[in-house]
C-alpha cells in the first residue's frame, strides 16, 4: 500500500466549504505519503438540501469535481489514468463524542500515526501530524488504482481493509462492487453470519453480479439465479465500487435532471444495482420492506430501460460485459477490515496496535508504528513492551497496554487506554478514551474505568470549550439528542460546528493546548512552537522548537 503510486485524480466529497477548504490543504501537504506526488486533488462539498444519496451524489461529486478542476476529469481515465472519489459526509452519531472535537470532521479523527505535512504555499512549511482516518483510506485503497485505469472508483471515508484475494485484477463488467466473497452458505450458516443484516452480492462463475439487501436465507435461496447457488460466491458487500467512463457519462445523462436541479436521493445499492440485476418481483418485495413500494415499480421500469440502451449502444471493443453491467471483486471472506464509524470499533482498533498477533503486526505495519519510545521524550515514565507512544513527552508514570499519540502529560498512569492529543498535569485510569483533551487542572484527570472524554473547541475565538463524557460502550447514535452532563447533546454540539471554518478551529485548539502548556510550565525553558495561518505547528510537536 505505501509502495505504489495511487490513484491519477484524488476527489474527495465533503460537507461543508470549512471542510473543503481543510482538506483541500491536508491534502495538497500530504502528497506523497497519501496520496501520490503526482496525483491531482480535487476536493468538493455536497450542498444538496437533503442529501443525494451516494448514487446522485458520485454524479454530483463528479460534476462539481470537473467544474472546479476546469476540465472534464474523465479524460484522464481515456487516457489510461484513474479517478477516485471518498465521501466523507454523515454526522458520525455513533462515533460521538470524537467528530465533535473535530469540528464535525468525522474523517479527521486521528489515528497513531505520524505523518509529515509540507507546503510553502499556505504560509506554513512542514509539521509532523498524526494521520488521520481519510487518509488511511486513501493509502489503503491506493492498492487498486492500477485496476481501475480508465474508471471512477467509489469508496467511503471511514474503513480500511486488507484484502487476502490480489487487486490487482482485469475489469470485466462496466460496473463492479468489492465484497467479502465465498461459498453460498446453509441456513445456519446464513444466520449465524448475521447476513440477514447486510447488504450482500452474489456472484455467479461466469463473474456476473446480483445486488441484494438485507434479505433472508429463503429469500435469497428462491431469487438468486441457479448458478450463483450450485458454484458461485456470495458475501457481504463493502458498498466501494468502480465503474467505466463509459458507464459514468451515461449515468450522469439518465440523470442529468436531477443533477441540474439538485433534487432526488438516490443510493447506488436500492436505486442501481438492485433494480439493474434483480427481477421486478423480489425488487419490490425488498422495496417495499425498506417503505418504497408505491415508487418502486416505476423506478424499476427506468433502471430497466437503462440498461437496455446502455448495453445496446456501448462500443462493443471496451472489452467489458455487453450482457450484464455488474461483477464482484473478492478480497477475501478472512479479510482485514478496520472500521471506524462506531466508538466501540474505534476504540477496538485502536488497541489493536497493543496485540501480538498476526492482524496486530499487519496493522502496526500498515500505520508504520514503531514502538520504540523515544527515551528523551519520556522521562521517568515506565512503559510496558506492548504500548505505543508516538509524537508525545511525558516526564513520569506508567503505561500498560496503551496508545499515547501527541500528548504532553506531566504524570501518567494508564491501563489499556487510549489518549490522543491530551495536554494535562496528571492522567490516570483504565480503559480509558481521552481525545484532544486540554486540562489545565492541578488535579489532573482521573476518571472511572471506560470513561470517555472529548473536549469541544467553539468554531469561534471567543467561544468556550466544553468537556463531553461518556462510555466506550455506549453508542452516540442512540443518545444523539440527549444532553450530556455539560448541558449539550451531541447534535447541540454537531449544531453549533456546522459552517465552522476549519483551519480556524484547528489553529484555535492548538492555541488552548499551547496555553495549557504554557500554564504547566511545559515552555519554561524554551520557546513556544509557532502556529501558522493555517492552524498547524512548524516542526514536530512537542519538540518546543
Amino acid at each position: 500500500m505505501h509502495a505504489v503510486a495511487g490513484y491519477t485524480v484524488v476527489i474527495v466529497c465533503t460537507s461543508s466549504q470549512g471542510m473543503e477548504d481543510y482538506w483541500q490543504a491536508r491534502l495538497e501537504a500530504g502528497k506523497g505519503q497519501v496520496c501520490g506526488r503526482s496525483a491531482e486533488v480535487v476536493v468538493v462539498h455536497e450542498d444538496w438540501a437533503g442529501g443525494a444519496g451516494n448514487g446522485l451524489g458520485s454524479l454530483y461529486a463528479y460534476k462539481k469535481a470537473c467544474d472546479k478542476a476546469g476540465k472534464d476529469l474523465a479524460k484522464v481515465a481515456h487516457d489510461g489514468g484513474s479517478l477516485v472519489i471518498y465521501h466523507t459526509a454523515g454526522k458520525g452519531t455513533r462515533l460521538a463524542p470524537l467528530p465533535g472535537s473535530e469540528g464535525n470532521n468525522k474523517p479527521g479523527v486521528k489515528l497513531p500515526s505520524e505523518i509529515t505535512l509540507t507546503s510553502q504555499d499556505q504560509g506554513w512549511f512542514s509539521e509532523t501530524s498524526l494521520l488521520t482516518i481519510l487518509e488511511a483510506v486513501i493509502i489503503q485503497t491506493s492498492l487498486y488504482a492500477e485496476a481501475h485505469r480508465g474508471r471512477l472508483a467509489v469508496y467511503w471515508g471511514d474503513q480500511v481493509f486488507v484484502p487476502t484475494e490480489k487487486p490487482t485484477y482485469t475489469p470485466d463488467h462496466h460496473a463492479d462492487i468489492m465484497a467479502k466473497l465465498g461459498e453460498f452458505p446453509t441456513e445456519e450458516g446464513w444466520k449465524a453470519g448475521g447476513l440477514e443484516k447486510y447488504g450482500l452480492v452474489a456472484v455467479a462463475p461466469d463473474s456476473h453480479a446480483v445486488q441484494l439487501e438485507k434479505v433472508s436465507y429463503q429469500t435469497a435461496k428462491d431469487n438468486l439465479p441457479a448458478s450463483c447457488l450450485e458454484s458461485g460466491k456470495i458475501g457481504t458487500s463493502l458498498g466501494s465500487f468502480s465503474i467505466s467512463v463509459q458507464l459514468l457519462a451515461a449515468l450522469k445523462d439518465e440523470f442529468f435532471n436531477e443533477l441540474e436541479a439538485k433534487a432526488g436521493k438516490f443510493d447506488t445499492d436500492p436505486h442501481w444495482w438492485m433494480p439493474m440485476t434483480l427481477n421486478l418481483e423480489t425488487y419490490t418485495k425488498i422495496m417495499e420492506s425498506k417503505g418504497e413500494g408505491a415508487t418502486c415499480g416505476a423506478h424499476y421500469a427506468r433502471m430497466a430501460q437503462f440498461k437496455t440502451n446502455f448495453l445496446g449502444s456501448v462500443d462493443g471493443g471496451t472489452g467489458l460485459s455487453n450482457e450484464h453491467i455488474l461483477g464482484g471483486v473478492g478480497i477475501g471472506q478472512d479479510c482485514y477490515w478496520w472500521d471506524y464509524g462506531q466508538l466501540k470499533l474505534y476504540t477496538k482498533n485502536m488497541l489493536l496496535a497493543t496485540k501480538d498477533n498476526a492482524e496486530a503486526e499487519a496493522y502496526r505495519l500498515f500505520l508504520k508504528i514503531n514502538r520504540e519510545s523515544d527515551p528523551n521524550k519520556i522521562g521517568d515514565t515506565k512503559i510496558d513492551k506492548d504500548s505505543v507512544v508516538l509524537c508525545s513527552e511525558l516526564k513520569k508514570g506508567k503505561v500498560k497496554d496503551s496508545v499515547i499519540a501527541k500528548c504532553r502529560i506531566g504524570k501518567v498512569d494508564v491501563e489499556d487506554s487510549i489518549l490522543v492529543n491530551v495536554t494535562a498535569k496528571s492522567v490516570k485510569g483504565k480503559g480509558l478514551v481521552l481525545y484532544n483533551v486540554c486540562d489545565d487542572s492541578e488535579d489532573g484527570i482521573k476518571l472511572v474505568d471506560g470513561a470517555v472524554r472529548a473536549d469541544i473547541f467553539s468554531p469561534t475565538s471567543g467561544g468556550n470549550k466544553t468537556s463531553l463524557n461518556t462510555n466506550v460502550h455506549i453508542d452516540g447514535g442512540e443518545f444523539w439528542k440527549e444532553s450530556q452532563d455539560n448541558g449539550q447533546s451531541y447534535e447541540d454540539v454537531y449544531n453549533n460546528n456546522q459552517n465552522a471554518n476549519m483551519n480556524e478551529l484547528v489553529q484555535r485548539t492548538n492555541s488552548e493546548h499551547e496555553a495549557v502548556a504554557r500554564k504547566l510550565g511545559w515552555f519554561q525553558n524554551s520557546p513556544i512552537a509557532r502556529s501558522t495561518s493555517n492552524g498547524w505547528f512548524e516542526g514536530s510537536y512537542g519538540e518546543n522548537n
